[in-house]
């Protein structure tokens, strides 16, 4: 048996679900359809931070209660000066004892309440901030990890710009709204009930006129946050679509000028733009409006507070420093209502930003593999039965495609745009899994294989040329990183490639990058090499000659020729006369396989394979 097989097990599905693994596993549950719950899955990402989060709370909380007492000893100052200064009526003059040992020691501790708060305050500030930083870098790896377990039928419906926005404007906004939120969040509700406690050691009276104002701020900014919530989620909802079209723009930017699409384009992105700017505007002026409401109805109890302290002083009831100190607590009691409304635009901001990203992390992923079958010794024999197929639930394009080939045949796939071919080739990668019906090779369904096996029984030249950054041995290595400098050069021979590169400076180092000035006919013969260097025992061309002239081309399929003694091939190419050799031809016209042979014989029938090779020569109507 030229196949070693292990237990297998029915895939199951990686998801969202309890049982989920990868970074989706950790946001298990149904996607949030409010801010609270929103808020909810970010605590619950948050979870493995408690400790650290524990520490920024206590840290900023002991910041914010070191400071507290500033106004009462600062007012006990006052006090002290007002009780030693008395004035005599019958001499008409003032006595001046002033207890100056007392007020030193207040200023000392006052000394030591304010840098031990800085310590505090400097420490947390420390630790949130490497804490959100490390926070953002695992979402951004859980993100990047994801896009490896996504379907391809993820990437046909949505734009790359709006997942780029996600992995990099989301990210950085929840680590920007975090790092500034969190820490003043707990220090000005240490603040707010901190003050409340040493205002009602002062007088219950002014303290009942602060407290006033609460309800009133409550509900102010209750009413404001509703509102803006549903507008900072079309903002980052917006600058998705913006980033999408950029990116879209900005790669097929030869094809906009070409067809003198500049004025829809920009027309398109005006359209975004100012969407985007309409968001963000009522967002933000939402927002913004707590701040300075908070202010106003704080400066109305300071001035209630004042008005009534003056009273009570003139009745004796409260004395100069105790009103100093009170004003400044009724300041520093509006203060972190203004903070804590800051801190809540932030959250909002941060909660959409994440619910992005929540979103992406909760997408289906491809299905679980485990028990495996392992390939060893590979033939290459192919057998499609029954295969039915449909990107989109309901609208079938592969209906009962039957194949059988064996092992080194070439298989030429052929047929009209849209018949199929393309799709054939996904289904038998696994870049799509087949609605029913099963692909083996040597007799083994693809199901019971991992997608890396099936990747590895497989080298492919696409028509899309794609290379990376980096050179072109490592390029040309990508599919084999164990490939010695002599078998690169000799694909590189192979595939007419060779005489290119040397002509190089820098021969196989040379960098490629998006403005490398190589033809894409040169860009082809690479990612053919690339092919010949991964020697995988089977190969697949779709429309791998599509980019050369006519004299490239019969160099490269002379080596093709040799790559591709002994393995199984399957060409995809629509210049029929290049698979005039091959081995068995399957025409396909609407999912169906019509008609099966050789090129001769496939002619003498005189059907729908005539028809396309003859069409080819008719002359231009």
């Amino acid at each position: 048996m030229p196949n070693e097989e292990k237990k297998t097990s029915t895939p199951v599905r990686r998801g969202p679900g309890p049982g989920g693994h990868g970074p989706a596993g950790r946001f298990a549950g149904e996607k949030p359809k409010s801010a609270k719950q929103a808020l909810k899955r970010l605590f619950s990402y948050l979870k493995p931070y408690r400790f650290k989060l524990f520490l920024v709370m206590a840290f900023a909380m002991a910041g914010a209660g070191f400071s507290i007492a500033g106004p009462k000893l600062l007012g006990n100052i006052t006090n002290h000066v007002q009780d030693g200064i008395s004035y005599n009526p019958m001499a008409n003059s003032f006595a001046v004892n002033i207890d100056f040992a007392a007020i030193w020691q207040i200023v000392y501790i006052l000394i030591g309440l304010y840098i031990a708060s800085y310590i505090f305050n400097l420490t947390q500030g420390i630790i949130i901030t490497r804490l959100t930083q490390r926070i953002t870098k695992e979402m951004r790896a859980n993100l990047f990890d994801k896009i490896d377990k996504l379907p391809l039928s993820y990437f046909d419906k949505t734009s790359h710009g709006d997942t780029l926005s996600r992995m990099s404007n989301d990210i950085d906004q929840i680590g920007q709204s975090l790092n500034s939120s969190v820490s003043t969040l707990f220090s000005s509700i240490t603040l707010l009930f901190g003050v409340l406690i040493m205002m009602l050691t002062i007088s219950w009276q002014l303290t009942l006129v602060a407290i006033v104002s609460l309800p009133v701020s409550a509900l102010i900014m209750r009413f404001i946050i509703k509102t803006s919530q549903k507008y900072f989620k079309q903002q980052r909802k917006s600058l998705g679509n913006l980033n999408g079209h950029i990116e879209e723009a900005y790669t097929g930017q030869q094809i906009i000028k070409a067809y003198n699409a500049q004025d829809k384009s920009s027309e398109t992105f005006e359209s975004h733009n100012e969407e985007l700017y309409s968001n963000t505007w009522k967002s933000q002026f939402l927002s913004g409006l707590m701040f300075p409401i908070m202010n106003f109805v704080g400066n109305l109890s300071f001035v209630a507070i004042s008005v009534l302290g003056g009273i009570l002083a003139v009745q004796g009831k409260i004395k100069i420093g105790d009103i100093q100190a009170m004003l400044q607590y009724v300041k520093q009691f509006n203060q972190p209502l203004g903070q804590i409304a800051q801190s809540m635009t932030q959250a909002q901001t941060a909660l959409a930003a994440f619910e992005r990203v929540y979103e992406f992390l909760q997408e289906e992923e491809m299905s679980v593999e485990t028990d495996t079958v392992e390939m060893k010794r590979v033939k290459g024999n192919v057998e499609f039965k029954h295969v039915k197929f449909g990107y989109v639930e309901g609208k079938e394009i592969i209906h009962d495609f039957n194949a059988k080939i064996e092992a080194g045949q070439k298989i030429a796939i052929v047929g009209p745009t849209g018949a199929g071919k393309t799709t054939i080739v996904n289904l038998l990668m696994r870049f799509y899994e087949v609605n029913s019906g099963d692909i083996l090779v040597d007799g083994i369904s693809t199901k019971r294989m991992s997608r890396n096996t099936v990747h590895e029984l497989f080298g492919m030249v696409l028509q899309d040329t794609w290379l990376f950054k980096g050179s072109i041995k490592d390029n040309l290595v990508y599919g084999r990183r164990d490939a010695t400098m002599e078998e690169v050069v000799e694909a590189a021979k192979a595939a007419n490639v060779h005489h290119f590169i040397k002509s190089h400076p820098f021969g196989y180092e040379m960098e490629l990058d998006e403005n490398s000035s190589i033809s894409a006919g040169q860009k082809q013969l690479l990612t053919i090499a690339r092919a010949m260097v991964a020697n995988a025992p089977m190969l697949i061309l779709d429309e791998a000659t599509s980019s050369v002239d006519v004299r490239t081309e019969i160099l490269i399929q002379e080596a093709m020729d040799t790559l591709m003694k002994g393995r199984t091939t399957f060409v995809i190419a629509h210049r029929l006369s290049t698979i005039k050799n091959a081995d068995l031809i399957l025409v396909l016209k609407d999912g169906n396989v019509i008609e099966t042979g050789k090129h001769q014989e496939l002619l003498d029938q005189n059907g729908f394979y005539a028809d396309l090779y003859n069409s080819q020569f008719e002359p231009a109507v």
